[in-house]
């Protein structure tokens, strides 16, 4: 017969342990890191279109200005080579003093004329292109017709130039009257053409080398 003493015993003895709460630091936490932020795309967008922008436009104002310099330079050629012209084509006094004798100045009229042409037409399709806002050719073209022009014109001029300083030199050793004077003009006025349309060239060779598309 079991002692009945002995069941609060084994109850006691069979129960499981109490079970114990679990214990929660109280500590500081460390907070979470934070994440890298990231740019605002949206709000760099503007920015960096006004940039692109204003450089576009600066560009076309550097475009615009040279274009207005060649101009300038190349009616300075007209101006020269109309006066080497007229002044060579009316150097007439008889006998010998015909510049038409002469192999050398009847060269240099020929490359005045030339050169008067090529300037004029150069002044009038410029001058037609500020007014009308429109070009007559592509770009890329007409910077190449431009340098080649400017390029050929200023050789043949110096070319012109070179060849009769000799013969003018030669003709005021032996007498100085206008018939050399006006040879000196013509050849004088010839030299400033040149001056002109080779400034023109390196210009126009500068637009070639930095041509932009856009």
């Amino acid at each position: 017969m079991s002692n009945p003493e002995d069941s609060p015993t084994k109850q006691k003895n069979g129960a499981p342990p109490p079970s114990v709460p679990p214990t929660v630091n109280v500590g500081r936490q460390s907070p979470p890191p934070s994440a890298n932020p990231t740019p605002d795309v949206e709000m760099q967008t503007p920015a960096a279109t006004s940039s692109g922008v204003s450089e576009i436009l600066n560009r076309w104002g550097r475009e615009d200005l040279l274009k207005r310099r060649v101009l300038a330079l190349r009616g300075f050629g007209l101006v020269f080579s109309l006066l080497a012209f007229l002044i060579m084509a009316c150097n007439r006094h008889g006998d010998w003093k015909n510049f038409d004798n002469y192999e050398e100045f009847r060269y240099v009229l020929a490359i005045a004329i030339l050169s008067t042409f090529y300037t004029g037409a150069q002044v009038f399709r410029q001058i037609h292109e500020v007014s009308t806002a429109r070009s007559m050719f592509p770009p890329r073209k007409s910077a190449i017709i431009d340098f080649i022009g400017d390029q050929i014109l200023a050789y043949l001029l110096i070319s012109a130039s070179s060849s009769a300083i000799p013969m003018i030199n030669r003709m005021r050793e032996g007498s100085d009257n206008i018939f050399t004077d006006s040879l000196a003009a013509s050849i004088t006025m010839s030299l400033f053409a040149f001056l002109s349309l080779a400034l023109s060239a390196a210009i126009t060779g500068y637009k070639l080398s930095t041509q932009s598309y856009i």
